[in-house]
């Protein structure tokens, strides 16, 4: 059951996270649904490839394609002067795609018997993937890439998956909720892992 509702939850707010960057940039209805899509699948199409799966499996998912596509619409036809900063409902649902894609991540990693680091490296994947090729193909830098503390805690829902000393739906839900509560609090209060710029002399 966890599984199909990380999967509902995690494309969802990663069509609608790549259809703001979209509309950002000014793409027109084409590029809004390309990037929401590639958004929302990128990142299952990148684990699928670095832990041996065929990305031939990504089109079983006709469901979630119909789903990604109908939230993109829909978002598409809201009057957006109802709404104000939108990027910071742009970070919302990037974290919270962030967050269900790499508990699904992980889970699937389990259930193929991977090693630890095999769970992590998939939640990271699964869950930053499809916004790393969402904001390459934007123009912009990746968030992965910026000071603020993002890939960190998917990779921490990997390592407690990984684990496995907890089970059980109840504990995904609370850890979904738990990371995408984190990733919106290093957005807001700027969090960020220690960083070092060289300095070259002449």
């Amino acid at each position: 059951m966890a599984w199909e509702v990380f999967s509902l939850i995690g494309t969802i707010a990663f069509a609608v996270s790549g259809a703001i960057v979209a509309m950002e940039e000014e793409y027109d209805l084409f590029g809004v649904y390309i990037l929401g899509i590639v958004t929302a699948f990128g990142g299952g199409a990148i684990r699928n490839i670095l832990i041996g799966l065929p990305v031939s499996t990504l089109w079983n998912q006709e469901l979630m394609f119909q789903i990604a596509l109908l939230a993109i619409t829909v978002f598409f036809l809201i009057p957006h002067h109802l709404f104000k900063q939108w990027s910071r409902w742009g970070y919302v649902t990037d974290a919270i795609g962030l967050s269900a894609f790499a508990i699904q991540g992980a889970m699937h990693a389990v259930h193929l018997e991977l090693p630890i680091v095999a769970v992590i490296v998939a939640a990271v994947l699964t869950g930053a993937g499809g916004g790393v090729v969402r904001d390459l193909l934007a123009g912009r830098r990746p968030i992965i890439l910026r000071h603020e503390i993002y890939a960190v805690w998917a990779a921490s829902a990997g390592f407690l998956i990984g684990l496995e000393i907890f089970a059980g739906d109840l504990f995904l839900y609370f850890l979904f909720v738990l990371i995408t509560f984190l990733r919106i609090c290093s957005y807001i209060k700027g969090w960020s892992l220690p960083s070092k710029k060289i300095h070259y002399t002449k």
